[in-house]
């Protein structure tokens, strides 16, 4: 796919902020602590120091560690955006106390009013499906939805991540919001009892489960197998052909999504850069890179998506409010722990 030249994301960038915006920025600053490791992501922040002249210092880490030191710096941090995945982390920032609230009219216009935070702490710009996938030799009829994942046909089938993954927070706790937590509790006892091991593993693991036979049936983020049909992946590309996919719930709610997210320091030294940056990540020159270079769907509706994000198909998406996702979090661990899902 053709990515967006520096000159080009400038102009881009000017029309979206403004032309009167970018002088004010040049020569500055912006602290970035993130948790996103992904070295595509270099573009995405080259592109906005071309484009306005602010050098970008990058403070990276896990997410959780990056809270704990934002709280432990307070009004002394340099800190200006804190950039992570999963609405779990997003949330944590906040009830931590290390975000504030942002008013643009930029980010409220494109980014979608589910992926965002409702009092404007924090804005979703990228977002990954939590899907089924599963052997096609071994499973003529797959699960449709998530809850044909705690059906007893699937005992011993099914490799998940553990309870501590946001991702599995997240997703139980779309549940919780969806159906209330006894529906979740019970879906989720059922997922324990159709585990064909205890949970280990990141998401990649879940898929080369399949292929080395450990189980039939996976739950995983679209973007680690996305990746995979764009490059070389150990243990899953070389076996693509043998692993099939569902967007689960397409007759109901739709695919669960999380997202990455941003949102802008409480004592953010350069707020005016801050917001600013926030705004050029819902630009449509960040918005592909975001695809191209990470394998994820853009929040902004319309991007163009990468190809190994469009050989996945169109589907429906699940458009619950992840504010609301965001207030079960807690009741979704509860519910992991009374069930044993280790």
């Amino acid at each position: 796919m053709t990515f967006p030249t520096p000159a080009r994301a400038a102009l881009i960038l000017a029309g979206l902020l403004g032309a009167t915006a970018l002088p004010a920025l040049a020569d500055g600053e912006l602290n970035l602590y993130s948790s996103r490791h992904y070295d595509t992501d270099d573009r995405l922040y080259s592109d906005f120091e071309d484009a306005t002249g602010v050098r970008i210092n990058r403070i990276e880490g896990n997410a959780d560690e990056l809270i704990a030191r934002m709280k432990a710096e307070g009004r002394n941090s340099p800190a200006d955006v804190l950039l992570t995945v999963d609405t779990s982390r997003l949330t944590r920032a906040k009830d931590a106390g290390v975000l504030q609230p942002v008013e643009s009219a930029l980010l409220e216009e494109r980014i979608p009013g589910n992926l965002q935070d409702d009092e404007n702490q924090w804005f979703g710009f990228s977002q990954r499906g939590r899907i089924i996938f599963y052997d096609k030799a071994d499973v003529a009829e797959p699960p449709m939805t998530y809850a044909d994942l705690a059906d007893p046909k699937y005992k011993g089938q099914i490799c998940i991540r553990s309870s501590s993954n946001d991702y599995n927070q997240t997703l139980l706790a779309a549940i919780v919001t969806h159906a209330g937590e006894d529906a979740a509790r019970d879906w989720a006892q059922g997922v324990v009892d159709n585990m064909a091991r205890p949970p280990q593993g990141g998401d990649t693991d879940q898929i080369r489960a399949l292929v080395s036979g450990e189980c039939e049936i996976s739950v995983s983020n679209t973007y680690y197998f996305a990746r995979a049909l764009r490059k070389p992946v150990k243990g899953v590309s070389d076996h693509v052909d043998q692993i099939g996919w569902v967007f689960p719930d397409q007759e109901g709610n739709g695919a669960h999504m999380n997202l990455s997210g941003a949102g802008v320091a409480a004592h953010a030294p350069n707020r005016d850069t801050a917001v600013q940056f926030l705004e050029y990540l819902a630009s449509d020159a960040a918005q592909v890179y975001f695809s191209g270079g990470n394998d994820e769907f853009p929040a902004v509706e319309g991007v163009e998506l990468a190809e190994s994000v469009a050989r996945l198909g169109a589907f429906k998406a699940d458009d619950v409010d992840l504010s609301a996702v965001a207030e079960n979090i807690g009741a979704a661990q509860k519910i992991f722990n009374e069930v044993g899902w280790k």
